[in-house]
């Protein structure tokens, strides 16, 4: 995707940050590098093959601790690249049941 359909603004890393990407069921992890990221997306430099890997939905690793992360998705490759979106999380409204929602009555 050029840089100029992109929705976002991007922040280049001028050598990248370490970083590590992480299935959602823990059962893979690989180190990359984080080239440029945006409110919406990040491109990553793989270390390794990810051919053998569930890419629909990860977790991008920011921290050693992986205390910080983001829910990611890839959405293009190219060689040992990979561009990314964050994923949203899912954000339910809750909803108070009927009898939570009576108003009391002031005599």
């Amino acid at each position: 995707m050029g840089k100029e359909l992109r929705k976002s603004q991007r922040i280049d890393f001028e050598r990248g940050i370490d970083v590590q990407i992480m299935g959602i069921d823990g059962t893979w992890r690989r180190s990359c590098r984080m080239l440029d990221a945006s409110d919406g997306g990040a491109l990553l430099q793989v270390q390794g093959s990810v051919g053998d890997l569930d890419l629909k939905e990860f977790f991008l690793l920011l921290s050693s601790t992986g205390l910080a992360y983001r829910r990611c998705k890839m959405v293009r490759v190219n060689g040992d690249q990979i561009g990314v979106i964050f994923l949203k999380p899912d954000v339910r409204k809750k909803v108070a049941s009927p009898s939570a929602r009576k108003m009391p009555v002031v005599a």
